[in-house]
């Protein structure tokens, strides 16, 4: 679908793009967690850049009986094709390795993102900040969804940077948000992934949530980019395990609405909770008018 034109009410500066930054550590990231929100701004007219941390080097293929040469190539090009299936440009990638998990862990891989201080990737991402001038600048939550620590370590590279480039011109990104869990909803999603992940840790109550994203108009780009990536979505796979009412429960909960919480503001804000992400940004109204 081609992007609605820009009204000139959308620049806050002459020729300054509305611009959405999302931050993520491998690809898969972002058709989980943002999909819907990033489409639905793609169709306004908003420039969307992911930024992928890693090619997610460690995964886990759930395809039964599936090889594969060289796993980050194949997961760039899924990614690749997710960003097709959600309307945005092709991502950007940090150029780090996945860290992987359990006997997949990456403890000797110099640039695994475990091993790389997060002031260097802080460096990255302030450079791509100053290149794109991001309105808006979404990450994961300060628990990384489920504890994973590459999760982890862009949540805070991503964060530091939001706030050391308030100096740049026309005062920087505006707003932070992280990604949001409900603990209602981490209580029937988290037991799946691991005993040690308590809801009351890893979710958030109601009132942290700043805005709720309805993300039902873009679900068949959201399945789409779940399904580009492959050899994370097999019947090995956290969702290729569900049952049926599991699946669906899943997809009502995923496919209908997107939460976020603000991790910082350089603007005051015009009520709570927000009606979108540029909510309250001046000269972006229209965004998230009526």
């Amino acid at each position: 679908m081609t992007a609605e034109p820009i009204p000139n009410e959308l620049n806050a500066e002459p020729n300054l793009r509305p611009t959405l930054l999302a931050v993520f550590a491998h690809p898969d990231d972002e058709a989980f967690s943002v999909g819907g929100t990033l489409t639905h701004y793609a169709r306004k007219g908003v420039r969307v850049v992911l930024a992928c941390a890693t090619r997610g080097e460690a995964g886990k293929i759930t395809v039964p009986g599936m090889t594969v040469d060289d796993l980050g190539v194949q997961r760039e090009q899924e990614l690749r094709r997710a960003c097709e299936a959600l309307e945005i440009e092709p991502p950007i990638f940090l150029d780090y390795h996945d860290s992987g998990r359990y006997e997949r862990t990456r403890t000797s891989d110099p640039i695994a993102m475990m091993n790389v201080n997060p002031l260097d990737v802080e460096v990255k991402l302030r450079a791509l900040i100053a290149d794109i001038r991001p309105q808006v600048i979404l990450t994961f939550d300060p628990h990384g969804g489920y504890g994973h620590v590459d999760h982890l370590q862009i949540h805070r590279a991503t964060s530091a940077a939001f706030f050391s480039t308030g100096h740049l011109p026309g005062g920087g990104p505006q707003r932070l948000y992280f990604t949001a869990l409900t603990t209602a909803t981490a209580t029937s999603m988290l037991s799946r992934l691991g005993p040690d992940l308590d809801p009351m840790v890893y979710g958030v109550d109601t009132g942290t949530v700043a805005v709720t994203m309805n993300v039902a108009p873009y679900a068949e780009n959201k399945k789409a980019a779940l399904a580009a990536h492959g050899t994370q979505m097999g019947a090995e796979s956290l969702v290729g395990r569900m049952t049926t009412e599991e699946r669906e429960a899943m997809e009502v909960g995923m496919l209908g609405s997107e939460n976020f919480s603000i991790g910082g503001t350089r603007t005051g804000l015009p009520a709570f909770p927000l009606r979108g992400l540029f909510d309250g940004l001046a000269g972006f109204e229209a965004l998230d008018g009526e």
